[in-house]
């Protein structure tokens, strides 16, 4: 079967297509003919040699959809359209491959109505956004912010707290076309950072009040401007540096308003909260009250040139790789 596997974590150069024995199904695991996979940044880091608990060589990808060949079981009988989600070492290898074996609690059947390529984005980013969401105890009413509404996090919070019933369902971007992009897609309450400061923003849009939650998937400046935007008794959420591993913060931004900060890991969290949020994002699909947004798609062969135009464009979407 080919695969584009890291053959060394050197960056873009060190990831080549590779022909591999067929993968086998043991284990109880469920065999599956990928059809789409999801890019994600972890790729890039894994490729930059910054993930120390990566080996080379390592066939690269945590999430897709495909059909299920074997192993299924009346859960997922064969021919059923799936997406999926696990950590390295979950898998016998990678998703960046023409063949794979998961594990059946990291399977979702794909909705009516959802194609294999938007469905290919989906776990990750839209698992990550609705257990932070529930972590952060989000209920109906309250105000979220998001930042990067271009990126997959911003964009999938956005859209569930919107769905679930926020009052403000915010997020910002740094581009005045992306706001523009933003604003056609239905999406009303983005920031455009060129033009106003993240803060006065969300002050503007909620009255003066603040953002009761905050989902923070950039970190860098944004993670300290985040936390000055913040209600009384809010909280913020960190779960990614994109925008850079290290802040600054006013502490008195968490003292005076007695807010909080907490992380969030998502494979750390518990099975039955899988569950929960795959329940409650596969409702929310079929009904079309969520809609993911891909901005690209390249060949499996081409998967250097999807994570460069991932982590370089900047793309508004998900960038998924067709097999």
């Amino acid at each position: 079967m080919r695969a584009m596997r890291a053959e060394k974590f050197c960056g873009y150069e060190g990831l080549k297509l590779v022909d591999l024995p067929k993968t086998v199904v043991s284990d109880g695991k469920v065999l599956l003919r990928m059809t789409a996979v999801g890019v994600t940044p972890l790729e890039h880091t894994i490729l930059s040699g910054h993930f120390p608990l990566a080996k080379a060589p390592l066939v690269l990808g945590g999430e897709g959809a495909g059909v299920v060949e074997a192993g299924g079981g009346n859960d997922f009988p064969v021919g059923s359209r799936v997406m999926f989600t696990g950590t390295y070492g979950v898998f016998e290898d990678g998703a960046y491959s023409e063949w794979l074996a998961v594990r059946k609690e990291d399977l979702c059947l794909i909705p009516e109505g959802v194609d294999d390529v938007s469905a290919a984005g989906i776990p990750v980013a839209y698992l990550t956004a609705q257990m932070a969401l529930a972590n952060a105890g989000f209920q109906a009413g309250k105000t979220v912010l998001a930042p990067a509404i271009g990126g997959s996090i911003g964009n999938a919070v956005t859209q569930l707290a919107r769905a679930l019933g926020a009052k403000h369902a915010i997020s910002s971007t740094t581009n005045h076309a992306k706001a523009e992009q933003a604003k056609a897609l239905g999406f009303g309450e983005v920031i455009d950072t060129s033009a106003e400061k993240l803060g006065d923003g969300v002050r503007r849009i909620t009255g003066g009040y603040g953002a009761d939650i905050v989902i923070d998937g950039i970190g860098g400046e944004v993670l300290g401007e985040a936390l000055g935007a913040l209600a009384p008794g809010g909280s913020l959420t960190t779960l990614g540096y994109s925008g850079g591993r290290k802040t600054t913060i006013d502490v008195t931004n968490l003292i005076w308003q007695q807010a909080s900060i907490k992380s969030f890991i998502l494979f750390a969290q518990p099975q039955a909260a899988f569950v929960d949020a795959w329940n409650t994002i596969v409702s929310l699909l079929g009904s079309g009250a969520i809609k993911p947004i891909v901005a690209k798609t390249f060949p499996l062969a081409k998967a250097a040139d999807a994570l460069r135009y991932l982590v370089e464009g900047r793309p508004f979407g998900r960038v998924v790789l067709t097999i």
